[in-house]
């Protein structure tokens, strides 16, 4: 099934159960109105909305109403806990990290996440503003030391992550992390069929940057470390709660002829080739969309489509 969060004013918005084909959408009132609370009593609660999506996807309820990207919160707009994986291990050379075996991980903010339409916003473009773009898996509990293949039973839900970087800030600055996007909808694994295969997404993500295609790169084959292997490594020293999101880091591929979903690889690469790094990170007034789709050409998590803009010009609204 696919499920959504939309805006209503409050911190954690209102659960939507949405259309296969992205079109239609419905409340998901009678059942639960937040996305944790799904995460929360998931055994009990995921059975109703997956009739709720079924009789959608058949046109039989009444109330649906066509489903608005911009609407969205994050599917879960604030989460127990965040974090980020180094899943992809082209990525983790061309940036100069050595993964010793086991997948680099940081944890990140959790308690505010932008929505998939809404703007970037940041005090300077000097900061290095970069994209990246990969994949997270929201959890269910998952017990402390659990096994990779354990942990995998633990995947709940998938969604699309940008997950902002700010590159020229030192990498243990605190807000060298800022808030990160997600997807408007986020999908249980049964939704991908056989491109959910072992714990990695068997399909190419789409970088867009103002609206050039920048990167189309597969985010199964050369994923490292699979989704599994990121929740049991997190495990080792702690049990996870339902709600908590594992992020794979930025897709990335050594054929370099499918591009880049971070701005950081591209200039790793021309810095390899020339000696110099020649394209320069976001400016203010750029735009960004994440987007995968099936083998079917549909989209499945909708995209993620955000514009930079400046701090200054941001509506001071208390929130």
């Amino acid at each position: 099934m696919k499920l959504a969060t939309y805006q209503d004013g409050s911190r954690d918005g209102q659960l939507v159960v949405v259309s296969r084909d992205l079109s239609q959408a419905h409340y998901a009132n009678g059942i639960a109105t937040r996305m944790q609370q799904v995460l929360d009593d998931w055994g009990f609660l995921s059975p109703q909305l997956d009739e709720l999506y079924t009789q959608l996807n058949h046109g039989k309820l009444r109330h649906a109403f066509n489903f608005e990207p911009k609407q969205c919160m994050a599917p879960l707009p604030r989460a127990f806990q965040r974090v980020g994986g180094g899943a992809y291990l082209n990525h983790a050379e061309l940036l100069g990290q050595s993964p010793l075996g086991e997948p680099l991980m940081q944890q990140g903010g959790s308690d505010d996440f932008l929505g998939p339409c809404e703007p970037a916003r940041f005090a300077a473009e000097a900061m290095g503003l970069d994209f990246e773009a990969g994949l997270a898996v929201v959890t269910g509990d998952v017990a402390c030391g659990a096994s990779a293949a354990q942990a995998l039973d633990g995947v709940r839900l998938l969604m699309l992550v940008n997950d902002w970087r700010l590159r020229n800030l030192p990498p243990a600055a605190l807000a060298s992390r800022p808030a990160c996007a997600f997807s408007p909808v986020a999908l249980t694994p049964d939704e991908l069929g056989a491109a959910w295969s072992a714990g990695r997404v068997d399909l190419p993500l789409q970088a867009m940057w103002n609206g050039r295609k920048v990167g189309l790169c597969e985010a199964g084959p050369e994923m490292g470390f699979h989704f599994g292997q990121l929740i049991a490594h997190v495990a080792k020293t702690r049990r996870l709660r339902a709600g908590s999101i594992i992020a794979s880091g930025a897709v990335s591929n050594k054929d370099a002829s499918r591009g880049f979903c971070c701005i950081a690889e591209k200039r790793a690469l021309e810095a390899l080739e020339s000696g110099q790094a020649k394209t320069e990170y976001m400016q203010f007034g750029d735009s960004i969309r994440i987007e995968m789709k099936g083998r079917d050409g549909l989209s499945l998590f909708g995209a993620i489509d955000q514009d930079v803009t400046s701090l200054s010009e941001a509506v001071v609204t208390g929130h």
